[in-house]
């Protein structure tokens, strides 16, 4: 049974649309980031170019600076920032024992396919060899994204396969959009159960704006449609009551057909990316607590 602060997230919610209402990208963007939890006074903040990607460094006082997460915000490809998932970021520093680097990837329309790819490799590539405190090999690399950075998190590791660039010890898919051709039967079975993604029309114009000329079933694009031989072990996270469940379950189901060791936890009542709601959501701290474990296993 969910807590009983769920109702007030979900009034919240109905409250705070995606982008705060607007309706052109630059005021859903600016939209977010008014409606985003603050990161806390525990958090150091330290901005960073990762090797030509502006990002910063999140730390807290439990962050080991060589045990380093990648994390890759969400948004559609097309909104979210560094200062949308601050907290979430830090949240996940401090049940991880990690720093984080918290990647400001170029975003699409203005950047489409393969830009955010390209950025997410120069932000592993970084993170294996520097840390907040400076030059240095890390001891333990890990990737992690929720819903199009989700995504991305697949993409970075199956382009860093096909790039010669090593593996982080696992990653972490939060609510993962794995299939840009949007095929998935929970796009309609959880259409009226989903409060975050109401409208499939939305996440269309996204990934058309992602795309560009791309194929939607382009692996790199939409890792569903990817080979996982060879892929680190993932935890994969995804609430029974959102429209992209689908897109978790079937990823499941390749990787580990593939050899892949996958966790998958599918959180009944929970809708996109609840961890963002931890401030206020015991389902979504207690979610990061399971990250921060995950993390500690792999470390």
């Amino acid at each position: 049974m969910a807590s009983a602060e769920l109702q007030k997230v979900l009034d919240l919610m109905a409250e705070r649309p995606i982008g705060g209402g607007a309706t052109d990208i630059q005021g859903m963007r600016a939209g977010m980031e008014e409606s985003a939890f603050p990161a806390t006074d525990a958090a150091t903040v330290t901005p960073v170019d990762a090797n030509g990607v502006p990002g910063e460094w999140v730390t807290v006082a439990e962050s080991d600076p060589n045990r380093r997460l990648l994390y890759v915000h969400g948004g559609g490809y097309v909104i979210g920032s560094p200062v949308t998932h601050r907290r979430l970021c830090e949240d996940i520093a401090r049940a991880g024992g990690c720093a984080v680097l918290n990647l400001d990837y170029r975003l699409a329309p203005e950047h489409p396919y393969p830009a955010a790819v390209d950025d997410a490799i120069e932000g592993l590539k970084f993170v294996q060899q520097n840390g907040p405190n400076g030059a240095g090999a890390a001891e333990s690399v890990f990737v992690a994204g929720d819903s199009a950075g989700g995504g991305l998190t697949l993409a970075t590791l199956l382009a860093a396969r096909e790039r010669g660039v090593d593996q982080p010890n696992a990653a972490i898919g939060i609510s993962a959009w794995t299939d840009l051709a949007i095929t998935g039967e929970s796009i309609q079975t959880r259409a009226d159960a989903d409060p975050l993604i109401t409208d499939a029309s939305m996440i269309s114009g996204m990934a058309s704006a992602y795309l560009g000329s791309t194929e939607a079933t382009d692996p790199l694009a939409s890792p569903l449609y990817a080979d996982y031989a060879g892929l680190p072990p993932l935890l994969l996270q995804v609430g029974d009551a959102e429209v992209l469940l689908s897109d978790t379950t079937r990823v499941t189901e390749k990787a580990r057909a593939a050899g892949v060791d996958v966790v998958e936890e599918v959180w009944d009542e929970m809708f996109h990316v609840w961890h963002a709601f931890a401030p206020m959501l015991p389902e979504g701290q207690a979610a990061i607590e399971r990250i921060g474990e995950f993390v500690n296993q792999h470390a």
